[in-house]
């Protein structure tokens, strides 16, 4: 179709309701400001002087509720402000002005005030839309450069999204505490239930509040990034800032091109984002949202609890404490967090102090801090006083000084960007993490284990005495090692920690479960990645070798098993780069008449659940399945499904993988250290069944006898995939996969009463 400014194509019909739109939309441009002698009526905006910002009436989705607004000048426009959130008009004929001492009216069809602004007592006032998307009431031949010259700005005022430029936090002046608050609805931009504001208790941190309660902790400044919020840590296109005055504490970011176009949200389901918006799609990417697990849920393990989403359950209590209900514990409910060990003793002076690395810091709202002092002061002020229970650095170089003298809560481990905490003990407790051999009085041995038996002293000299060396990784029971029993039987050992939140159950578990069964690609009660690349045939093998073992667990097994738990790091690789799936500690025993089994405690890793055991609970043969389907497209891509870089425009790897295949470019998915030598018959097949098994509903995804047949016949005809479970872009309404490319929808789609400039 040739855009040669002709429409004699249009057929007359057409062009009559083209010419009506046009007509009924009065379409009018303003330039950037408004005066005293010309208002700016419904149907009219005001652009800004780089066309980015538009200001004017609009109606959100499905509501013909008229509202004033500030808008990104995007399609479909994104609004960023509200003004008359709380005070709709309910026709199409109102009104903004200005009056002569500088004060912004809205006016209904009756001339009726809706709202205004304060009085600015200006002698020549204009209002004036600026380029950063800023509505800025001023004296007529002021530059407007300078904002303390303005005499009203809506900066000041912010609705749910917060601009490059826009300040989030406190004039401590004027008390003014500019805040975010989401909408109600789509449909509705009155304040809603969320709030992300920052609090000034203690040290001061961004929370994001539902009604008068916590939701999600961004933790204090530590001089480059909020401590809960670690990823900030890798965003390449943002200037960050946190400024802490005498008159004002906000946070601020920029971009560090201006022609990028982006806004951070709080939308009203309660999630904080952070979108770009992508020009060659024409859409808004997902760059950060928070919360984006269970662990970032405020205190989800309660008081000296530590929260880990790679640890199952995802609660363990800090070095020196036990859990104040180990019923609950045993229940997987950590909430009621953890209690000491061993009592401070003050007074003799022998406590010291546990380092706890990559943490998120303890809530800091009820904590001191001197940002003059350094760290060997705050440890001995920590010590000299009774009631203080840890300390860290204020600054992530190692400069200032926060001390806890209450409960430490809302603790989390990250992969990277923690801060070291340091944790006051008692003499007791300061010591290494004894080996929890003490639970093994506690189990009976049952006949039908057929399981041999070591004593303590085999298992220390087959690991070395437990060396770092052996040492394999890190789970809920606590730590493995490898280790060989005489010359040629290698082993790996699970060390119980005595702080392991899992319980007796889980171990009985899976020790029962493990002895029971047998198969080449299942881990034997009696191996980890060897560090070296793996080419894409040794990548096939893995992914044929674990889809045997649950072919085995589901259906050829005596026991019919879904394990819960399935995710990388419980595959292990043996000698000879074999998959052997691992951890039954959280598998479940389904009788010969049940496919589908509920529950009310929730356990596995995010990033694998399926949606339906995730939200609700429900799980089968098909959770396991969604969860192989997860590592086929980890194993293909190299990359973890959660925390996929904003480069691949998606907000996590199933997204990614889906958008690739659904334009025809599912070996760009490929990892670019084999892509060079893969199979493009295999890579594209197993890209396939990864996409079958992550689908929405558990229906439509293969049993794993069916993907066994599928991953062995590269030339089989295979139906297409629908779209994966936790799809972002998803429409609420879609359930069908669309060849055709679908566009984001933003909670601030509207319709506005003018056409777009030709």
């Amino acid at each position: 179709m040739e855009q040669s400014g002709k429409m004699g194509w249009l057929p007359a019909a057409l062009l009559f309701l083209f010419f009506i739109l046009s007509s009924y939309f009065s379409l009018s441009i303003e330039g950037d400001t408004l005066t005293p002698a010309r208002p700016l009526a419904d149907g009219q905006e005001l652009i800004s002087a780089g066309e980015r910002f538009a200001l004017g009436f609009f109606s959100p989705v499905e509501t013909n509720n008229r509202y004033v607004g500030i808008w990104y000048k995007v399609s479909p426009p994104t609004i960023v402000w509200v003004v008359n959130r709380q005070r709709p008009i309910s026709e199409r004929n109102g009104s903004l002005s200005i009056t002569g001492n500088g004060t912004l009216i809205i006016t209904d069809w009756n001339s009726k005030t809706i709202w205004s602004s304060s009085s600015s007592g200006l002698v020549s006032p204009v209002a004036q839309l600026l380029d950063d998307g800023n509505f800025i009431v001023k004296e007529a031949n002021d530059d407007g450069n300078v904002p303390r010259s303005f005499a009203w700005q809506s900066f000041d005022h912010p609705t749910d999204t917060l601009l490059p430029g826009m300040k989030l936090g406190w004039n401590l002046t004027s008390s003014l505490n500019h805040k975010l608050t989401s909408w109600t609805n789509p449909s509705d931009p009155a304040p809603g239930h969320y709030t992300m504001a920052v609090d000034l208790h203690g040290d001061p941190q961004m929370i994001l509040w539902e009604g008068s309660n916590q939701l999600w902790r961004g933790g204090p400044w530590n001089g480059q990034i909020f401590s809960g919020i670690p990823d900030m840590l890798r965003y390449k296109i943002f200037i960050l800032d946190f400024v802490m005055k005498n008159d004002e504490v906000f946070y601020m970011y920029n971009t560090t091109n201006t022609s990028f176009i982006v806004r951070l949200t709080v939308n009203y389901t309660g999630v904080v984002q952070r979108l770009v918006w992508l020009d060659d799609s024409q859409m808004w990417s997902i760059y950060m949202s928070e919360p984006k697990d269970q662990c970032e849920h405020v205190s989800q393990c309660g008081a000296y609890g530590i929260c880990n989403t790679d640890d199952s359950p995802i609660c363990s209590c800090l070095q020196g404490f036990k859990p104040r209900s180990p019923t609950n514990w045993d229940l997987r409910e950590g909430r009621d967090g953890c209690a000491r060990m061993t009592g401070l003793d003050c007074q003799n002076g022998t406590d010291g102090f546990v380092t706890i690395k990559e943490v998120k810091l303890p809530d800091t709202s009820r904590s001191m801090v001197d940002r003059s002092m350094g760290l060997d002061d705050c440890r001995a002020t920590c010590l000299s006083k009774c009631s203080c229970t840890a300390y860290a650095s204020a600054d992530i170089n190692g400069t200032g000084c926060i001390i806890w003298t209450t409960e430490l809560t809302d603790i989390r481990v990250y992969s990277f960007g923690g801060q070291d905490l340091y944790v006051r003990l008692a003499a007791a407790d300061l010591g290494a993490v004894p080996l929890a051999s003490h639970r093994n009085n506690e189990c009976k041995e049952g006949k039908d284990w057929e399981l041999p038996l070591f004593d303590l002293g085999t298992i220390i000299a087959a690991t070395n005495n437990f060396s770092m060396e052996n040492k394999l990784g890190q789970g809920g029971f606590g730590p493995v090692y490898k280790g060989k029993l005489g010359e040629e039987q290698e082993i790996a050992v699970k060390r119980l920690s005595k702080t392991s939140a899992q319980g007796i159950d889980e171990f009985m578990n899976e020790v029962t479960l493990i002895a029971k069964l047998q198969h080449r690609n299942l881990v034997r009660l009696l191996d980890k990645d060897q560090g070296v690349l793996l080419d894409w045939q040794t990548r096939y093998n893995i992914i044929e070798g674990i889809a045997q073992g649950l072919l085995y667990l589901h259906r050829d097994s005596r026991l019919r098993i879904i394990h819960r738990d399935l995710k990388a790091s419980n595959i292990l690789l043996d000698k000879g780069m074999n998959p052997k799936i691992s951890d039954f500690g959280l598998a479940r025993i389904f009788k010969e008449d049940e496919t589908t089994l509920n529950t009310r405690r929730v356990v596995g890793t995010y990033g694998y659940m399926s949606p339906e055991y995730a939200m609700d609970g429900c799980f089968s043969v098909k959770s396991d399945v969604f969860s192989f389907g997860v590592l086929v497209l980890e194993i293909i891509s190299g990359k973890k499904n959660r925390g996929v870089s904003i480069s691949e425009h998606e907000g996590n790897l199933l997204a990614h993988a889906w958008s690739l295949w659904m334009e025809g470019n599912g070996l760009k998915l490929v990892d670019g250290s084999i892509s060079n030598s893969i199979s493009m018959v295999e890579v594209l097949n197993c890209l396939k069944v990864g996409l079958l098994c992550v689908q929405e509903y558990p229906k439509d995804r293969p049993t794993m006898s069916s993907v066994v047949l599928m991953l062995g016949s590269k030339n089989a005809s295979l139906s297409d995939p629908k779209y994966p479970g936790f799809f972002p872009t998803r429409e609420p309404s879609e359930v069908e996969s669309s060849k055709s490319k679908k566009e984001l929808e933003s909670v601030n789609k509207l319709s506005v009463t003018i056409a777009e400039g030709r």
